[in-house]
């Protein structure tokens, strides 16, 4: 045939093969690979349409571009940079587009943990990580899961919490959705724009409460995208199906609203009935457009907001608020851990909260709950074994007229405590629990009362970041005398007192969530039901092994962290199943199994 025609020829079947495409992605039409294989092979100059994916080299219709190879290079999902073997330069026009040699993903590994080894400063380890990402995304989340007890602390708290602070500042591309009040009415349309149709689980935040550092309202980004990395690293879940949202309705910090390089809405925050129609609107719209499994993740959202969108949606989507509900899961987890140090059980031991906002009285429901679980107690009973101090002083009945609705539950009877020393001399704790977001209230002389009242206190200093934790590691084991039993939010190295090293328990979240999420995506559930954080909680529990305990470790080590994922995940589908909310059937025999064969691998593939 003469060039022109072949030329036309050629135009014709890639014009077919993008109407095929069309119809796949927009209409749910299924396509045999072979159709797309077919096209692609008999049209070389469009080859490219179709990437070779997973072991098996089945050519599947995943990467939608009609290009060079150089699009290969740039797309972060398929890019393996060196790794790319000389019959895959061949046949997806890179040579000459890379430099000849060729290096496995292993050595990739180490050269990329080389150079991040060279910064001093965790916020540009953060950036690289983040440029990565951006660049190859197999290569970093191998990088997290080989490394995750060095790089947890770079992508998650407490170098996130720094990274939302100088979002606007670092911001390079956009890694999620944002939603603002001029969406308002269209919001259905903004999700649609995601590149992505097949979504399991969304992170949203509204940055109000980030960490302990307050409103950063739109750069409070950095929290959802830092959750679905660790979803995607910890738990296994495919990044693909993950999506980070911001709803931008304004901030009220002042510095924000005068700095240049803020990248969100420059007004004040919207309050009441227009707040409340544009997240009813979201909803909705997440409903509609992804279906009734897509598990939504509240993240840092102010207390009056948290409490009232999770009860709001708790009983139409599948919601979860890991401020209130995750903490609580991890807290109770260590605690069910510990007391095989302390002995008893919960309902033998009387807790004090320093903080009762959404982590504090969020982590106080559920002991109240496993409490009643074991010994058939009322709600009511099992709240008298436990105590909040605010702002204001100790919680108690005579304050009822002016306390938020979430705190009236542990308004006891008691005269008035303002303060936390005295509530400790006062209630006699022998667990303390720090959640107020503002650090060194643990002093001195309230360890040193712990320790007087209690052969091993145990103390849990939970606020993050480091430098708003209650007290620090070194002050916990130093203050006590070598007794304490301590664990906080973010990561502290290991202590030596009087010759004796004492490892620090790190209560993060990162334990729980990536396999609860999991283990509702894998099972089809439908509602969150508190039993699944319960049975979540005592199968995080189940994996400190008898020699850690005996070395006063409460947390098992992150190293095993898939390992660990993988069983919450099937604890939560069993519960799942056994109370009726799991969808997908039959229900798999061996639930760790099926937990671990559905995790991502970011080990390379090989294209054909």
């Amino acid at each position: 045939m003469h060039e022109r025609g072949w030329e036309s020829f050629n135009i014709y079947r890639a014009n077919l093969l993008l109407s095929l495409l069309i119809s796949y992605f927009d209409f749910g039409f299924s396509f045999s690979p072979i159709t797309f294989a077919a096209l692609a092979c008999s049209c070389p100059i469009y080859r490219n349409v179709c990437t070779l994916m997973g072991n098996n080299g089945e050519v599947t219709p995943w990467n939608m571009s009609i290009s060079s190879g150089n699009v290969l290079l740039r797309d972060p999902r398929h890019n393996k940079g060196l790794a790319f073997t000389e019959r895959e330069r061949e046949a997806h026009y890179l040579n000459g587009l890379l430099p000849p040699t060729i290096a496995t993903q292993e050595l990739q590994e180490k050269k990329a943990m080389h150079i991040l080894r060279q910064y001093e400063v965790p916020l540009q380890k953060y950036i690289a990580m983040i440029d990565l990402q951006e660049r190859n995304e197999r290569l970093f989340y191998k990088l997290l899961i080989d490394n995750v007890e060095e790089l947890l602390p770079i992508v998650y708290t407490p170098t996130v919490g720094e990274a939302c602070q100088k979002f606007g500042s670092i911001f390079r591309r956009p890694q999620g959705l944002y939603i603002s009040l001029k969406d308002k009415g269209k919001v259905l349309q903004v999700l649609r724009n995601w590149p992505e149709r097949d979504i399991e689980v969304i992170v949203v935040t509204d940055g109000e409460r980030i960490l302990g550092l307050g409103d950063l309202g739109c750069q409070g980004m950095g929290i959802p995208v830092g959750k679905l990395s660790l979803y995607t690293a910890l738990g296994g879940v495919r990044p693909s199906v993950c999506l980070p949202i911001t709803i931008d309705v304004g901030t009220n910090n002042e510095k924000l609203l005068a700095d240049e390089f803020y990248i969100g809405l420059k007004q004040k925050r919207a309050r009441g009935e227009e707040y409340d129609e544009l997240l009813e609107e979201f909803m909705k719209a997440v409903k509609l457009n992804y279906g009734e499994k897509i598990l939504i993740q509240f993240e840092d959202f102010a207390n009056h907001n948290a409490f009232s969108l999770l009860n709001r949606y708790r009983n139409t989507h599948l919601v979860f608020n890991d401020d209130i509900q995750g903490t609580a899961s991890v807290v109770l987890s260590g605690l069910l851990s510990a007391f095989k140090l302390l002995g008893g059980t919960l309902s033998d031991h009387t807790f004090l909260f320093l903080g009762a906002g959404e982590a504090g009285t969020g982590i106080a429901e559920l002991i109240a709950l496993q409490i009643t679980k074991k010994t058939n107690c009322s709600i009511e009973e099992a709240r008298k074994k436990i105590w909040l101090v605010d702002s204001k002083g100790l919680v108690v009945s005579s304050r009822k007229e002016s306390l938020p609705h979430f705190k009236l539950p542990w308004a006891h009877e008691h005269e008035e405590i303002n303060n936390l020393l005295d509530a400790v001399k006062a209630i006699k704790p022998t667990v303390l629990i720090g959640t107020s977001g503002v650090g060194r209230q643990f002093t001195q002389e309230v360890v040193e009362t712990m320790s007087s009242l209690n052969e091993k206190p145990l103390i849990m200093a939970l606020s993050n970041p480091t430098s708003q934790a209650e007290c620090t590691a070194e002050e916990a084991y130093t203050w006590s005398k070598g007794r304490a039993i301590f664990a906080s939010g973010s990561p502290f190295d290991p202590v030596t007192y009087e010759g004796k090293v004492f490892v620090p328990g790190q209560a993060n979240n990162a334990y729980i969530f990536p396999g609860f999420g999991l283990g509702l995506i894998m099972c089809g559930a439908t509602r969150v039901h508190d039993d699944l954080l319960l049975a979540a909680s005592e199968g995080l529990a189940s994996q400190v092994t008898e020699e850690e305990h005996a070395k006063g470790i409460i947390f098992p080590p992150f190293s095993c962290i898939r390992k660990i994922s993988a069983n919450i995940a099937a604890a939560v589908a069993d519960k799942a199943y056994e109370l009726g909310l799991a969808s997908l059937q039959p229900r798999p025999e061996d639930l760790v199994k099926f937990a671990e064969s559905c995790m991502y691998s970011p080990v390379y593939p090989s294209y054909r």
